[in-house]
């Protein structure tokens, strides 16, 4: 059974935190699935993601191709085609309590600068803990990761 982690970006924005997150996610050997809102803003996300420093770049594809199921990251807005064992989901994304128990981690990536990201990250947390998921509240206010609950 798997476990959703929320990640409240206060200090870097989610192009600097992403690839982050993502490289120990394929480090732990799990395909991930990046699921957004929008097509566009994906995109601009895959263009972010070229731009990192080279030792740093995640290989990975924007949903719609060809090879989606081979991609070791998709960025996606719909259903993880890649068998992903991780989806992080960005920009208010929805993930079910079932898909967390499927996965090995789901991850909510929201800006602590955006009240309304707040208040859609609340909600998640109080749905998904309520449908019995375990879940991890990670802040990086104090200037490093640090988890501030887990339910």
């Amino acid at each position: 059974m798997g476990a959703v982690y929320f990640y409240h970006l206060t200090r870097q924005p989610l192009e600097r935190t992403l690839p982050m997150l993502l490289g120990k996610a394929r480090t732990a050997g799990w395909r991930v699935a990046v699921r957004g809102v929008n097509a566009d803003r994906l995109a601009w996300l895959d263009d972010q993601l070229w731009l990192g420093p080279e030792d740093q770049f995640p290989a990975h594809g924007l949903a719609g191709g060809p090879h989606d199921a081979d991609q070791p990251v998709l960025l996606t807005t719909g259903a993880a085609a890649n068998g992903a064992q991780c989806v992080m989901c960005i920009d208010g994304a929805g993930i079910g309590a079932d898909e967390v128990a499927a996965l090995d981690r789901a991850c909510v990536l929201f800006d602590g600068n955006d009240p309304a990201a707040l208040d859609r990250a609340r909600a998640q947390w109080s749905a998904l803990t309520g449908a019995g998921a375990a879940a991890q509240y990670w802040s990086e206010a104090s200037g490093r990761w640090e988890k501030k609950a887990e339910r």
